[in-house]
């Protein structure tokens, strides 16, 4: 396991009229340096325990261009959600829409259901509020899954039709750091998270993953299949980029 040490140290250098403060990690293993934009810490170099603050500084300057419009990017993008309560008037987002939560207490706990401008929510009486929290983060996930597994393939199919593929299978999936993938068998997984996200969004990530059933990877032939079928990908791509993180919780 990689073991990292002093994690208060930290140093700055001016780049032109940015003054790049960063936070150094030291690891026993690590024998090079990397240099990140951390949405939560900023600018995180991970350095060998023997690299020196001077050595470091000028490693930041070297790459100061780049870490420049990656913090300018960071600081573009809507700050993170607060941890969700799961408490009536909280509110969740499907299709681009928001929807006010309303807990509702029962004998038994309920479905999930939409109601107008409210999305509705039933749960156990007299359990903790720490079961409350998990209960309704697990219904209200079963229900996104299964409104996906619902929507996505029928979205899909127009899109299906003009990339010219076989249909493929649709699998509802739940990765982390990921809006979906595609197999060479014909697979695409999708993250339940982007039913949150507006239509076109929607749209943006379906296509991404059927175009990689035709290219595997991101290659200039996989971008200009893509834009064949859907001309303003990269204004699609720029929207999500900013939207995304608001969407996981």
């Amino acid at each position: 396991m990689m073991a990292l040490d002093f994690p208060g140290e930290s140093s700055r250098v001016q780049f032109g009229q940015t003054l790049l403060e960063y936070q150094i990690k030291r690891s026993n293993r690590r024998a090079t340096v990397s240099i990140a934009v951390v949405p939560e810490a900023g600018l995180v170099v991970t350095a060998p325990r023997r690299a020196t603050k001077k050595r470091l500084d000028e490693l930041v300057r070297q790459k100061g261009a780049w870490v420049v419009q990656r913090l300018k990017h960071r600081s573009d993008l809507p700050p993170p959600l607060p941890e969700r309560e799961f408490v009536s008037g909280e509110t969740f987002k499907y299709l681009g829409r928001q929807y006010s939560l309303q807990v509702k207490l029962a004998a038994q706990a309920g479905d999930v259901r939409l109601h107008g401008a409210q999305l509705i929510l039933t749960l156990k009486r007299g359990i903790s509020e720490a079961q409350n929290v998990a209960q309704a983060r697990t219904a209200l996930i079963s229900w996104y899954h299964a409104r996906a597994a619902e929507y996505l393939p029928r979205r899909a199919a127009p899109w299906v039709a003009k990339l010219k593929l076989q249909t493929p299978q649709i699998i509802v999936a739940d990765p982390q750091k990921r809006w979906g993938s595609a197999t060479k068998s014909g697979k695409v997984r999708i993250n339940w998270r982007i039913l949150q996200a507006p239509v076109t969004l929607v749209d943006y990530v379906l296509v991404h993953e059927l175009t990689h059933l035709i290219h595997e990877d991101h290659s200039q032939a996989f971008w200009a299949s893509l834009g064949k079928v859907m001309p303003d990908y990269e204004e699609r791509k720029k929207r999500l980029r900013a939207l995304g993180p608001g969407l996981v919780w």
